[in-house]
This record gives structure tokens, sequence and C-alpha cells, in this order.
């Protein structure tokens, strides 16, 4: 019986230490707004927290608020691959936050 118990909690606990490092590779592109007078940018963000499209609206919303911006939404979430492709048009706004 305990060998049972003691399966999951394996399981669980290993996912708990490989979910961090997972995240470390996690990147969202996004774009974001300012009023008065309007500006818009496209920007490429390194998340924290989990590598999915929700997790990453609530993280590039806080993050980018803190200088005055408007997240209008997130486009995708990638890994490192992703990178490369989508430093020229994020310009400035590559890995800014």
């Amino acid at each position: 019986m305990k060998q049972l118990l003691l399966k999951p909690a394996l399981i669980a606990a290993l996912l708990a230490l490989t979910t961090p490092a997972m995240a470390a590779d996690c990147y969202a592109d996004y774009k974001a707004k300012q009023d008065s007078p309007l500006r818009l940018h496209y920007g490429v963000i390194q998340l924290s927290g989990a590598c999915q499209k929700a997790a990453a609206n609530a993280e590039v919303s806080t993050r980018i608020a803190s200088q005055g911006w408007t997240l209008l939404n997130v486009i995708s979430v990638f890994g490192p691959e992703g990178l490369q492709q989508r430093k020229p048009d994020a310009g400035s706004y590559y890995l800014r936050f």
C-alpha cells in the first residue's frame, strides 16, 4: 500500500522540480498600447511562470503595466527556437520587460 502512495508523490515532486526549468525557456510575443497620445508596440518577453497563453496574459499585463503600457493581446507562447525570427520586429521591445 505504501508503494501506491509513494508513486503519485514522487511524480508530483519531479514535476515540481522540472516546471521552473521549463518556464525559463518560455517566451511570449505580444501587442501593447499607451493612450494620450496613442502609441503601439510589439514585444517579446521571457516568461517566469507557466508556459501557457492564459498564464502569459496575466504575467505580461502586470510586467508592462509598470511602464504605463496596456496589454492588447498575447500572440503566441514559444520556446527559444522562435526568438531570432521575432527579434527584428520587436526592436527595442525585444526582451525589454
